[in-house]
């Protein structure tokens, strides 16, 4: 997924400091708690570390229940079956597509009606038993990360455009997500940091919260009611569920260093890794104060393409780079 934040790009980059400053071993337990799309979690978890992943947005959490707990072999026999079945007008149609009157245009009315059909297959599977939940979580995220390659929007979803793009054009067509080798004990969780934060444990603790004002709740909406098909109360032009339970603390100018305080105060974990870049919300100053206050600290940074979803004239920022930090931190 095109997807604000991915540390894909960096992923080379983080893999090596992490494993320069905590060593090696790959009998550790490494917690990922803003996991996004999983690309940290699995590169972790391919190495053999046990993996605890967690993140507030559903549809985060449905991706890295499959990528961090499912582990190969897991057979899925039902494809060709899903692949075939008939548009329905169900919630996606009814609000996300023009055809519908909705006044939105996230998707065409075919792909619509496609995820629809899917979305209401798989819970009818589950609540049948004819799916258990690794297969169900497999199929779910699979449909997740598929339909974000349909979507009618300048990569997030914090409007549609007037016209249908090319790629949300084509047919939409479900495909598999990768099966991930690695430890079979991986845990995901979907809980507020804050809250999850003292209740586990382990030796390295990776942290990517947002940088800025936006939130992930709003930006990928439409992709948390396909999650959840909880039939959610829709508002506005661009159709935005209540997303109150899931704003972030590091949004904001007023309580993003607090909520990293407390955050690596409450860690029980021996190294803490914070990536943050040079335009965030907290200062650097303000990060290397925190983490000075636990134990030893130390930065490395890298050059880093910037994520567009909107035009260089909308911006604020104008550079098409950034400095990326990883701080670090090995706690007393």
């Amino acid at each position: 997924m095109n997807y604000i934040g991915s540390k894909y790009s960096l992923i080379n980059f983080l893999d090596e400091t992490i494993c320069t400053v905590a060593g090696n071993d790959t009998n550790k337990v490494f917690a990922d708690l803003f996991a996004g799309t999983g690309v940290v979690g699995k590169t972790f978890k391919e190495k053999g570390y046990q993996v605890i992943s967690n993140d507030i947005q559903y549809y985060s959490y449905v991706i890295n229940k499959h990528l961090i707990e499912n582990t190969p072999p897991l057979e899925i026999d039902i494809l060709d079956r899903l692949l075939s079945l008939e548009g329905t007008e169900g919630f996606i149609y009814n609000n996300y597509c023009a055809g519908s009157g909705s006044g939105r245009n996230y998707f065409t009315d075919e792909n619509g009606k496609k995820c629809d059909a899917v979305r209401l297959e798989l819970e009818r599977l589950k609540n049948s038993g004819e799916l258990d939940e690794a297969r169900y979580f497999y199929l779910l995220a699979s449909l997740v990360n598929s339909i974000d390659k349909f979507a009618n929007t300048a990569s997030v979803y914090g409007a549609f455009l007037k016209h249908i793009k090319k790629s949300a054009a084509k047919s939409f067509k479900l495909e598999l997500l990768p099966l991930v080798d690695g430890n079979k004990n991986g845990k995901v969780y979907n809980e507020n940091i804050s809250d999850l934060i003292g209740k586990i444990s382990g030796d390295i603790l990776y942290l990517d919260p947002p940088y800025n004002e936006r939130q992930y709740c709003a930006n990928y909406h439409v992709l948390e009611t396909i999650a959840r098909y909880d039939n959610p109360t829709l508002k506005g032009k661009t159709g935005l569920r209540d997303y109150t339970a899931q704003k972030s603390a590091f949004c904001s100018s007023k309580t993003a260093a607090s909520a990293f305080d407390d955050i690596v105060k409450n860690a029980n974990f021996k190294y803490i890794f914070l990536s943050y870049n040079n335009e965030g919300i907290m200062s650097f100053e303000t990060i290397k104060n925190i983490m000075e206050r636990y134990g030893k600290y130390e930065i490395f940074s890298t050059d880093y393409k910037r994520f567009k979803a909107d035009t260089d004239e909308n911006r604020k920022h104008k550079s098409n780079k950034t400095v990326e930090y990883l701080h670090c931190l090995i706690k007393n």
